[in-house]
């Protein structure tokens, strides 16, 4: 169903973690959470009495916890055993999860936190019952994705003198989504001009079954790809509906009936053209438009990405980059985490990831960028 802002955006997701802040900051205000504090630390010759923060109510303790960054509570927690055990309660991480979700810029595959954990009645019966919220949150944290992916080898590091001598295939893929053609700004004209960002390589003259060959780029003065851009209708069209906020037929899907139980289902296939393209490109880039005044039909966008990415049209592991774009800094956007649920990418069986994009400044494109082209080269090793 189409949303427009509100409540309805972030869906089921946006309504636990609302909630579950709720909950949690009433809990602590009044005080009211059962629970023994940490033992105190054995400190030199048990002379020394607990700090005065350390005789507050446990629930007051986490209270004032819940304001410090993870960064400084892990910093906390080296001062003494009474800390170290107190900063990994799981309510507190709970609440950080919580908190943080909507402000990340971007989740993948593998770090989406589902929403049955984020509604999941917190329980103490016993430690084996509590949820590792510490162990989540360090999984979904942009920061601690990024910081174990540098401690790998990047994709086109030079691991022998055997990969100086093979040339690797400039990898291709489509690009399509509304993104491109509501917006305010051009994500394209934008990724067409800015050389101090991303290098233009090339306009090959190739064809694919008579579609155009693209655009080649280079990302950080060494990687080739190209990018085929795809869209739904004729540039006089997108002018006209922009100016007219007018809906266009889009071109590149013709809707077929299904059903599945007792409901009429939502299916898409691609026309020939498209279907073509499809065949041969090494992943896709879906532009959604992240601005959250605007109005957006998920499910639909959903069929039409199961259409683009269809197993029959090649390899099912073909990795995804969802651009959750807005026009410019200032727009409100949908956070990232709720558009992977409102697109219902964890029913995907491939590799994705949602990046916060802004197309006036080309903000986090590099990132996404540089995600696609390691899954791309690991699947093009496999």
């Amino acid at each position: 169903m189409a949303a427009e802002g509100g409540e309805e955006r972030g869906g089921g997701l946006e309504a636990a973690v609302r909630g579950g802040l709720r909950v949690l900051r009433e809990r602590w205000m009044r005080g009211g959470r059962e629970r023994a504090a940490p033992p105190h630390a054995a400190l030199p010759g048990d002379a020394e009495e607990a700090s005065a923060l350390q005789r507050l109510p446990i629930d007051v303790q986490l209270n004032i916890m819940s304001y410090l960054s993870p960064q400084d509570l892990c910093r906390l927690g080296g001062t003494s055993t009474y800390w170290r055990a107190a900063v990994r309660d799981p309510l507190l991480w709970r609440c950080f999860l919580l908190r943080d979700l909507p402000l990340w810029t971007s989740v993948d595959w593998k770090s989406l936190p589902e929403v049955e954990v984020l509604n999941k009645a917190f329980s103490e019966d016993s430690d084996k019952a509590l949820y590792d919220y510490m162990e989540a949150y360090k999984k979904s944290c942009p920061q601690a994705r990024r910081s174990l992916r540098s401690s790998r080898s990047r994709y086109g590091a030079v691991t022998s003198f055997l990969q100086l001598l093979v040339t690797q295939a400039e990898p291709r893929f489509a690009m399509f989504g509304p993104g491109l053609e509501e917006l305010d700004d051009s994500l394209v004209q934008k990724m067409m001009t800015c050389p101090e960002i991303l290098l233009v390589a090339g306009l090959p003259q190739r064809q694919i079954h008579g579609i155009g060959s693209g655009v080649s780029f280079q990302f950080n003065n060494s990687q080739k790809f190209n990018i085929l851009t795809l869209y739904s209708t004729t540039s006089v069209e997108r002018r006209r509906a922009r100016t007219e906020q007018a809906v266009t037929v889009n071109k590149m899907f013709y809707q077929e009936n299904s059903t599945e139980g007792n409901q009429q289902a939502m299916h898409y296939s691609v026309i020939d053209q498209v279907k073509k393209v499809c065949e041969v490109v090494d992943g896709f880039i879906y532009v959604a438009n992240a601005e959250a005044h605007k109005k957006h039909d998920r499910q639909e966008e959903w069929a039409r990405i199961l259409a683009m990415i269809d197993p029959a049209l090649g390899a099912p592991n073909r990795p995804l980059l969802v651009l959750s774009c807005v026009s410019h800094i200032g727009v409100e956007r949908i956070p990232c985490v709720y558009m992977a649920h409102q697109l219902q990418l964890n029913l995907l069986h491939q590799p994705w990831m949602v990046q916060d994009t802004v197309a006036a400044t080309l903000d986090g494109l590099l990132n996404g960028i540089e995600w696609l082209l390691e899954e791309a080269n690991c699947k093009n090793a496999q």
